[in-house]
């Protein structure tokens, strides 16, 4: 049989619970047309609860240890040293053509030099020159309409940095129409290119990743008017104020930008009326439907071109979105479950038509897309990945590891967080900055049938001894046959030695 086209759809900041086959609530028929065609892993975690060292960790197949890239602030520049080789140069090498339309967030070049475009034929970027996203050859935003991104980037000046200041989250109902946003940019040039696609006898590699529903909030009216706030539920509250979690009070305390924008956004957030902080999550799943409208036109046009033949689809997100849970804590850097559960569906006709419409409870990681995919397309994994393909029936992991290392706007790299976790517990591990005394590790521990917000800690009680030594034999057992093996293996037979 040929080789499956493989399409591959991403989101940011998307939550797990923020589709509808997971919470009826959130309208996205578009995705869930997919989970209805597929396998929905509904307990995925991300690597790294943020945007560049999650995506260099999936599309590399490493942990962020393992790339090197632990934070935002994380970038691989050198092409010549990277620490493997990325998806698409990897599809490409194996006779995809490939073609990328949107973020990729791999931070690999300075503003207003072209980077690499790692394997990719066709590429397009909803952002301008001077980002850090401009790849070599790439149609950027304003080669096409530089008036448009204008008005965008006028619409949100007030959110800040990322446009996550508390007026990115409170949002606002957006003047412009969908084609002036950026998303409407990268879903118009990969409408564009389905339009002209022939195919010239090799498999396609479709990249389709959208920048929101990432804050701000500026939405059209169209997806505002689909929900109701009345509807929205409240915020959760938890039994305290001021968040006792051991890996949340070192990074606040490692990083005064952190500590700052956390704390302006919650004083914000308290003089808010309860229908002001429902308006903020009704326009967080108002972003959700305006990405999902762009992926329902997409997935209509691969339809009508009869891509979907043959053909592994992908729906994902970097990492989730906190949504003012903890204590009003938004964005993501931690590793609760809103923030490090992220949605994931495979589906196609290359997915066993018995599977379709289920759900798969193993623990799935990012990390498991990059031999996934190798596994589909017959292309010999790399024995260095700590991951594994979710076509096989069952894994051979206990459970899913993610770390976190601050924002990335500490002056210096803080000492790791790393979880463990399954179905029924999370474990995390956590340092306040690096150093050899061995009563600063502190850890935490939640029993997530019973306690899902988290919020009491377990680490320490004797009932569940037992439960979190076995976790942490795990975990242990996780870290050491993975950086035992990458980055490098520099063994005179290369990776033979790690091979079965």
């Amino acid at each position: 049989m040929a080789r499956p086209n493989i399409i591959m759809i991403m989101t940011d900041q998307q939550r797990f619970d923020a589709i509808g086959c997971v919470n009826p609530l959130v309208k996205t028929p578009g995705i869930d047309s997919l989970a209805r065609n597929g396998v929905l892993f509904d307990q995925a975690v991300c690597q790294c609860p943020m945007c560049v060292p999650s995506r260099n960790s999936m599309m590399f197949g490493l942990y962020p240890s393992q790339t090197g890239v632990r934070t935002n602030s994380g970038a691989l520049l050198d092409e010549s040293r990277l620490p493997g080789v990325p998806l698409p140069q990897l599809l490409s090498d194996a006779g995809y053509f490939c073609a990328g339309f949107g973020k990729t967030h791999w931070n690999n070049t300075i503003k207003g030099v072209p980077g690499s475009r790692r394997g990719f034929h066709v590429r397009a970027e909803g952002q301008p020159k001077f980002s850090l996203q401009y790849e070599e050859g790439a149609a950027m935003m304003d080669d096409e309409d530089a008036e448009g991104l204008k008005a965008y980037f006028d619409e949100t000046s007030e959110f800040g940095s990322g446009e996550e200041k508390a007026a990115g989250y409170i949002g606002k109902t957006s003047a412009l129409a969908k084609e002036h946003h950026r998303d409407g940019f990268i879903h118009k040039k990969c409408i564009e290119f389905l339009d002209g696609y022939e195919p010239d006898g090799r498999p396609l590699f479709l990249y389709l990743s959208f920048i929101k529903p990432h804050a701000g909030f500026n939405i059209p009216p169209e997806f505002e008017a689909l929900y109701d706030l009345k509807d929205i539920p409240p915020l959760p509250t938890p039994p305290w104020e001021n968040d006792p979690s051991p890996h949340i009070q070192n990074a606040m305390n490692a990083s005064a930008n952190l500590n700052a924008i956390h704390n302006e956004r919650k004083n914000v957030w308290k003089t808010l009326s309860d229908d002001e902080k429902r308006l903020s999550t009704l326009r967080y799943y108002a972003n959700c439907s305006f990405m999902d409208h762009f992926i329902e036109s997409a997935l209509k046009k691969i339809r009508e071109k009869g891509l979907d033949k043959n053909t592994l689809f992908i729906f994902v997100s970097d990492h989730g979105e906190m949504m003012g849970e903890r204590d009003y804590r938004f964005s993501k850097y931690c590793l609760f479950e809103s923030s490090v559960r992220v949605p994931l569906i495979l589906a196609g006709d290359c997915i066993d038509p018995a599977l379709h419409a289920t759900k798969d409870h193993r623990p799935a990681m990012l990390v498991d897309i990059l031999p996934t995919i190798c596994d589909a397309a017959g292309i010999e994994p790399n024995v260095q990945w700590p991951g594994e393909s979710l076509l096989a029936k069952e894994t051979k992991r206990k459970g899913a590891f993610s770390e976190y290392h601050g924002s990335g706007s500490e002056k210096t790299q803080i000492a790791p967080a790393w979880m463990w976790r399954n179905e029924n517990y999370k474990l995390i591990y956590t340092r306040p900055g690096f150093c050899i005394d061995e009563s600063s590790v502190s850890g935490e521990m939640y029993d997530l049938t019973n306690d899902p917000n988290e919020w009491q800690n377990i680490f320490d009680e004797p009932a569940y001894r037992d439960i979190r030594e076995r976790m942490t034999i795990e975990l242990l057992e996780n870290a050491m046959n993975a950086f035992a093996k990458a980055p490098a293996f520099g063994d005179y037979r290369g990776t033979d030695k790690l091979k079965k």
